[in-house]
């Protein structure tokens, strides 16, 4: 997993409360459980219309945004069915941040588990980034993990809260597989130590 510590990126206002994991990644492209290839499916109800062409007018098929790394989103974001396939698609599109007032607790952990950062700002602060998002071109945000911290060229700054653990976790790149094997020399030591206590089996 990729190492997290600052990001400095382009913001993409998408302003709908209570966007669920079937919007995010819709149920029909649900065929494999390999993190990679979901980045077409991601919102693809809206971003493409019946004939399979790009809606000019959902936010992501706007020039003014390409390159947006950082998703800028109502409350509750990520609720429904507690795919994973969602915060894959939204990585593989690019993103690295999202900034929401909430977000579904299942959809939270998982993005923790990909190198995803979930950014918790109340709603008057989110939507004094929305604004600048929607009236200035190219308008960004730095994320500093290690100060936990979002902030801007203009006046805004703004501290977020995150856990002890996690924040551990995305700053050295380790997901739950590379936690666990941290702990290798003391899983291989209680395998071998168990094993004496189990009774093989006579033939």
């Amino acid at each position: 997993m990729e190492k997290f510590t600052k990001h400095v990126g382009k913001c993409v206002p998408l302003l709908e409360a209570n966007i669920d994991t079937d919007q995010i990644v819709p149920k029909k492209f649900l065929l494999s459980i390999s993190r990679s290839g979901f980045s077409k499916a991601l919102f693809y109800d809206w971003r493409f219309d019946k004939t399979g062409a790009p809606n000019p007018e959902f936010v992501l098929n706007k020039p003014r945004y390409d390159g947006a790394t950082i998703l800028i989103a109502g409350s509750n974001f990520g609720c429904g069915s507690s795919r994973e396939h969602a915060p894959w698609a939204l990585l593989e599109y690019g993103f690295r941040v999202i900034v929401a007032p909430s977000f579904a607790d299942i959809f939270y952990n998982n993005c923790f588990k990909i190198g995803l950062l979930p950014v918790v700002l109340d709603e008057r602060k989110t939507s004094l980034i929305i604004k600048n998002a929607e009236n200035q071109d190219d308008y960004s945000l730095a994320v500093d993990l290690i100060e936990k911290s979002v902030f801007d060229e203009l006046s805004f700054r703004e501290n977020f809260e995150i856990d002890d653990f996690r924040r551990y976790s995305l700053l050295n790149g380790l997901d739950d597989i590379d936690l666990t094997l941290m702990k290798q020399e003391k899983i291989s030591k209680y395998e071998k130590n168990t094993s004496n206590f189990i009774e093989k089996p006579t033939y």
